[in-house]
């Protein structure tokens, strides 16, 4: 009976999983990976067997029983199983399924952490998610629940959405019922992380704009203190993209 280990890869470059993630990675002997994962990953586990298990959004959510089954199958036959989860495996990773499902068969397991996408979005944007004096909380939301649904209320000084790039107008309009005022900061980010990641910036009222630059990337809605530019600095140029891509309209 072998151990399954959990390890985020962290949400883009392979550079950013962690030194501990990188050193059970190379343990493995069977690698279970998310879509989502950079392929660079695979130098720490060559001689692994690698599975791809990916599935996006809601929609391939039956997958997850397959995956369940895969990692108790596969934990009977070799020492060391990897998960490789983008992101952090506890924000949005469906540990808690793959968790029950091995403790039910009696597998050990670990999870080691890595960084999660909001985490990641505010880097690159250089917008601390918590500010002295004004940023007490961060809350961290799916823009989209289990049934389709489009939720959002004001909940955090800071609101991180995953998931929204296919619902930036109608997430714009529910935050506004919500309690949010109209010309709340926001700061969108698509593929925070990687090499050609992608920012903008708008009001809130103005949100739906931002699919002109983020359509079909996985994305990243900032809202409140988070999203504030700091003082006296300008935005960076990748901000830009946002008056190119009205322009061309």
């Amino acid at each position: 009976m072998g151990r399954v280990i959990f390890i985020g890869a962290g949400p883009g470059a392979a550079d950013l999983i962690t030194v501990r993630g990188a050193q059970r990675l190379a343990s493995a002997e069977v690698v279970l990976f998310d879509a989502l994962t950079d392929p660079a990953l695979r130098m720490h586990a060559p001689r692994a067997r690698w599975i791809d298990v990916g599935k996006r959004g809601f929609a391939r959510a039956t997958a997850q029983a397959r995956i369940d089954t895969l990692l108790v199958q596969l934990a009977q036959e070799h020492a060391v199983v990897v998960r490789l989860k983008g992101g952090d495996p506890s924000i949005f990773g469906r540990l808690e399924e793959e968790l029950l499902a091995l403790r039910a068969a009696g597998i050990d397991s670990e999870v080691v952490p890595g960084v999660t996408a909001a985490l990641a979005a505010a880097a690159g944007a250089q917008r601390p998610l918590t500010r002295r004096g004004r940023g007490r909380s961060v809350s961290l939301t799916t823009a989209v629940t289990h049934d389709g649904a489009l939720r959002g209320s004001q909940r955090a000084d800071t609101e991180v959405f995953y998931m929204a790039g296919r619902q930036l107008a109608g997430l714009g309009r529910r935050l506004q019922a919500g309690g949010w005022p109209a010309d709340a900061p926001v700061c969108v980010v698509s593929r925070a992380g990687w090499n050609d990641e992608l920012r903008s910036d708008h009001a809130l009222h103005d949100l739906g704009h931002a699919a002109l630059v983020h359509g079909g990337r996985p994305t990243v809605v900032t809202v409140g203190v988070g999203a504030l530019a700091l003082s006296g600095v300008a935005p960076a140029h990748k901000t830009l993209l946002l008056e190119k891509a009205q322009a061309s309209v």
